[in-house]
């Protein structure tokens, strides 16, 4: 699992860049084949569908997906300029999400630049010098906040029974397993809350599975609670797939924490803010 994940980091890591300022960057035409896509023409599209999604949320597309001329030489020796463009890690986040998911490459990138632009939110210390602890204090928060978002995104959907929905993504992404299936699995009490019973690992699969149902809803503008629910079924299996491909570990296979957030808050045992 570790190799196939070092792996995978690698292909990424290799075509990445650092600018003058110490800012990284990646080249749309270096990514375009590790992608699996061989026609600028169609790996433009999943770019531009990029652009569409970043669009609904900041207005300065130049800002991030600055455009560059790449120099090549054509077969009579002569020079000309190609158009590319320097990409951020967010940027690469949205490429992915919106490129092929039946290419083996972009099922790997999609978890890749999902986790890392996860872990790069965190401002105030470096994510791999937080303890687990503090992981899964800065991961449940950034679930608590996707949870309300999605919520919204899925009244709007036409959403009216949440519990069935909130299954509905659960049993995607445990093979079936309700939230009382994993409370129980977890031997839980009454009403305690899954998700403050989770490692840092199994909180950004869940964190993973919120953000693309919310995104998903709202791009396929879906307005049928049937369909909200298959849809948010459908995101939790791919993502469970993409974990198997990667080789790692299913999510009802991660070890339940000793203590349950709430617990550590209450008996302040755990000496840390979570990061807002």
């Amino acid at each position: 699992m570790n190799e196939i994940k070092e792996y995978t980091e690698r292909l990424f890591e290799d075509i990445k860049h650092i600018d003058e300022n110490g800012n990284e960057y990646w080249l749309a035409r270096e990514l375009m084949p590790l992608l699996e896509y061989s026609k600028w023409e169609n790996f433009h599209k999943v770019i531009q569908k990029a652009v569409i999604a970043y669009k609904n949320t900041n207005n300065n597309v130049s800002y991030w997906l600055p455009e560059v001329r790449k120099p090549i030489k054509t077969g009579k020796g002569k020079k000309e300029y190609i158009k590319d463009y320097k990409l951020s890690r967010y940027i690469c986040y949205l490429i992915v999400q919106n490129a092929n998911p039946k290419k083996k490459m972009v099922a790997l990138g999609q978890t890749y630049f999902a986790i890392q632009t996860r872990k790069q939110e965190v401002s105030e210390k470096e994510y791999s010098e937080l303890t687990e602890d503090e992981k899964r204090f800065y991961q449940r928060n950034l679930t608590r906040k996707g949870n309300y978002s999605l919520n919204i995104a899925a009244r709007n959907a036409g959403v009216k029974n949440f519990d069935r929905f909130h299954n509905s993504g659960y049993k995607g992404l445990y093979n079936g397993e309700t939230a009382n299936d994993i409370a129980k699995r977890k031997k839980l009490r009454y009403r305690e809350d899954i998700l403050d019973n989770m490692g840092s690992d199994e909180l950004i699969a869940n964190l993973f599975r919120i953000s693309q149902t919310e995104q998903k809803l709202k791009n396929e503008n879906i307005k049928l609670e049937n369909e909200a629910n298959k849809t948010h079924y459908e995101v939790g299996k791919e993502i469970r797939n993409t974990i198997q491909k990667l080789g790692g570990t299913m999510p009802e296979n991660l070890p339940t924490p000793d203590k349950s957030l709430k617990e550590l808050e209450k008996n302040n045992k755990l000496e840390t803010k979570i990061l807002e």
